[in-house]
């Protein structure tokens, strides 16, 4: 019986220890070492008893796997359950806090990676766009949003391609300050347009301040992208368009030298699954080819 190897894999306080670790963030093995300080057979057995059990899920990206609670499925409930009972414990509350550490040093590597790209980054990009335009792919949806918001904006490239239209107001969101310094040098002063210096997963903005928000070539620097979509979810108006190009997942390591990235891209049905998760309701999906054998898949969703 299935309960039954549920009921056992939840017998071992590791393994208590672990769920309550991974129903909070996706970690890999190393991490996960770090964070509890075992040696890797020992948590690498475990992992397998939860994942045997239908209590985690894992996904190989590049030459690590990845772990996190089931998030779908009937065994949803009973993880919930078992985390609520957890989340008083004070050795639970230290993991999280030396998980979040270990976030912080993904973030950190890809701080590093822009600030020395900034200056760059057009011409690096084109290396694996070639002539393809993603901001094309957008400008058909915005012509109705008086107040968009463009989420990893990077050097400007499409508010550059927006300001001045309609009296359109735009706010440009970008961690890094490299970036958001060739963002400043590109576009002219305009009293529509706003930079803001911030992380995609605590946005530095309001509850639906925006009617229109996007992310192009974003969500695979995120560490933690459901997290990031939530905040966008929270900053449109009802009603409001999510405009999302990223690339479909490939095992192409070597692209990280080019663009960077935490993740190599996504399948449909994880954005698929976080959009609804969230709340969105996901109208539309497309996909085009581009340079390197890499595809890039837009999404359009509606709060």
């Amino acid at each position: 019986m299935e309960i039954i190897k549920q009921f056992k894999a939840l017998s071992d306080p590791t393994r208590l220890r672990l769920l309550f670790i991974l129903e909070h963030f996706e970690l890999n093995v190393n991490e996960i070492v770090s964070v509890v300080n075992m040696v890797q057979s020992g948590v690498s057995r475990h992992l397998k008893i939860l994942l045997e059990a239908g209590l985690l899920v894992s996904r190989k990206d590049g030459s690590f796997i990845y772990y996190a609670t089931n998030k779908n499925g009937d065994n949803r409930k009973l993880v919930a359950l078992i985390c609520r009972q957890l989340k008083n414990d004070p050795g639970l509350q230290e993991d999280i806090a030396r998980t979040k550490q270990c976030i912080v040093l993904r973030k950190n590597r890809s701080r590093r990676f822009f600030k020395a790209a900034a200056p760059r980054w057009d011409r690096l990009k084109r290396k694996v766009l070639g002539d393809f335009n993603p901001n094309a792919v957008f400008e058909p949806h915005l012509r109705d949003a008086s107040i968009i918001a463009d989420l990893g904006c990077g050097t400007g490239e499409m508010l550059a391609t927006l300001l001045g239209r309609d009296e359109k107001r735009l706010i440009g969101v970008d961690v890094s300050p490299e970036m958001l310094e060739q963002a400043r040098l590109r576009l002219p002063e305009s009293r529509n347009l706003e930079l803001r210096i911030g992380e995609l997963e605590h946005l530095p903005m309001c509850e639906q301040e925006v009617d229109a928000a996007l992310m192009s070539m974003v969500l695979y620097h995120v560490s933690e992208p459901e997290r990031a979509i939530r905040e966008v979810y929270r900053v449109l108006s009802p009603g409001g368009l999510f405009l999302l190009v990223d690339f479909l997942k490939h095992n192409q390591e070597q692209i990280k030298n080019i663009i960077g990235g935490v993740w190599l891209g996504f399948t449909r049905q994880q954005i698929s699954g976080w959009l609804d998760r969230t709340g969105f309701n996901l109208k539309h999906i497309e996909s085009y080819p581009v340079e390197k054998k890499l595809t890039l898949t837009f999404y359009l969703a509606q709060k």
